[in-house]
């Protein structure tokens, strides 16, 4: 195994082994980025949740640690106007992350197809610069596509990833949203 990887390291063209350290950079960034937020996430909707409950139970306002609780301490007057300001904060912080994930599932695999075809064009120049085989061509081939099978797996985990953490922080924005319908409903009434 270690020789196969030292005469792939030699065979390959300097740009692919850019690409594949490039695509292996993306992978451990957005796996930091993916369990950052999904545990951040996690906590939030939790707190939120205790909150919700707390209020659909009879409580007059929500508790001190939910999002909306910030808003409502600093303004005198609850109004709606302040809690849809404090829906969009929420769900700008909510989604924070997402932006990068969904840049990585999109880019990845060209990152991967571009050291690919470097690959190629590589191994079509040492055919040409000697008798080329069969061998050559399915050897140089093989090593080529490593790139885009890098690029396609990265990306299948930004994805992945995008659509959990857009689940997530759906979830916690309609907890959030319930809570302010709840606050409002208790104003009017």
């Amino acid at each position: 195994m270690t020789n196969e990887l030292i005469d792939f390291y030699l065979k390959s063209h300097p740009v692919t082994l850019g690409v594949l350290a490039l695509l292996s950079l993306y992978f451990i960034i957005l796996n930091w980025v993916f369990f950052y937020r999904f545990l951040s996430i996690n906590n939030w909707l939790e707190k939120e949740n205790i909150s919700l409950e707390s209020l659909l139970l009879g409580a007059s306002n929500v508790k001190d640690n939910s999002y909306l609780s910030h808003f409502i301490k600093t303004s005198s007057n609850t109004t709606k106007e302040l809690l849809d300001l404090a829906m969009l904060a929420a769900t700008k912080e909510a989604t924070k992350g997402l932006s990068i994930l969904s840049i990585f599932a999109s880019t990845t695999p060209f990152i991967g197809l571009f050291g690919t075809v470097i690959s190629i064009l590589d191994t079509f120049t040492h055919i040409g610069q000697s008798s080329g085989s069969m061998s050559i061509i399915s050897g140089g081939v093989s090593d080529a596509l490593i790139a885009t099978a890098a690029g396609i797996f990265v990306a299948i985990f930004a994805y992945t990833y995008h659509q959990i953490l857009k689940r997530k922080s759906f979830e916690l924005i309609g907890f959030i949203q319930m809570q302010r319908d709840a606050i409002l409903a208790r104003k009017a009434s």
